[in-house]
């Protein structure tokens, strides 16, 4: 497997400050200047190791909805983890994480659908009910999709992308997620596409204004798991790792 260089996370968290302002949801970054981009460096720098969610060997740091063992439609293939149906159940991370960076790659099949998820509360339950969801769609075919706020990257029913960088469907993608609390990134192809912070004022209004307005659970965990979804659809994903921060 190709493997991903940790460097250019040095490099994406300055493009990270220069876009920030352009972002909706999120506060104006201050000036990009030489002290902030090796500030920036040092925390990278000082992050914990990276640890394989998925190295294309096994599934050990997974687990079925409930505890259970994830269903036979999710397979390894090539070194890639494929739900190759639907019917497998979501599956969730054994281990739970405060602030992290997460990156993934992914592939989604023609016209479908599928997501990650992050502080999701627990293995037990839906993992959409308390679960933030990075959105994963095949936007230019997906029947009935043509709200931003669903689009891929998207905090799903939320906070749309502001910057197009999906590839098309059958494409290899690549995901950031970055969590310092209350900050939120969401980052697609090498591009920052998406900022935020949990609890502003902002949030609590479009969240008001979700699917999401009577989940008492939704966002509520510090700490929670990550977890990918099973939403009937074929999706392939490789390379998952993730590092506390």
């Amino acid at each position: 497997m190709n493997r991903v260089n940790s460097g250019a996370f040095f490099r994406t968290a300055a493009l990270g400050m220069l876009l920030s302002a352009a972002i909706t949801g999120c506060k104006p970054a201050a000036t990009t200047t030489e002290s902030t981009v090796q500030a920036a460096a040092t925390t990278t720098a000082a992050a914990a190791p990276w640890q394989w969610l998925f190295n294309g060997d096994s599934m050990a740091a997974w687990t079925g909805n409930g505890g259970k063992a994830p269903g036979e439609q999710w397979q390894i293939i090539d070194s890639t983890l494929v739900l190759t149906a639907g019917g497998g159940g979501d599956i969730v991370s054994k281990q739970s994480f405060s602030d992290f960076e997460l990156e993934l790659e992914w592939q989604i099949a023609a016209a479908g659908n599928s997501g990650i998820f992050y502080k999701v509360a627990g293995v037990d339950g839906a993992v959409w009910s308390s679960g933030l969801e990075y959105q994963l769609l095949d936007d230019d075919n997906y029947p009935g999709h043509d709200n931003p706020i669903h689009f891929s990257a998207s905090l799903f029913d939320i906070y749309a992308p502001q910057v197009d960088a999906h590839l098309p469907a059958g494409s290899w993608n690549t995901t950031r997620i970055v969590v310092r609390h209350p900050q939120v990134e969401h980052w697609l192809n090498g591009k920052l596409v998406l900022q935020f912070e949990l609890g502003s004022a902002d949030w609590l209004q479009r969240t008001a204004n979700s699917k999401f307005a009577t989940m008492d659970a939704f966002a509520k965990t510090e700490r929670g798991h990550i977890a990918l979804q099973d939403h009937g659809d074929r999706v392939a994903f490789r390379q998952i790792r993730i590092r506390a921060l």
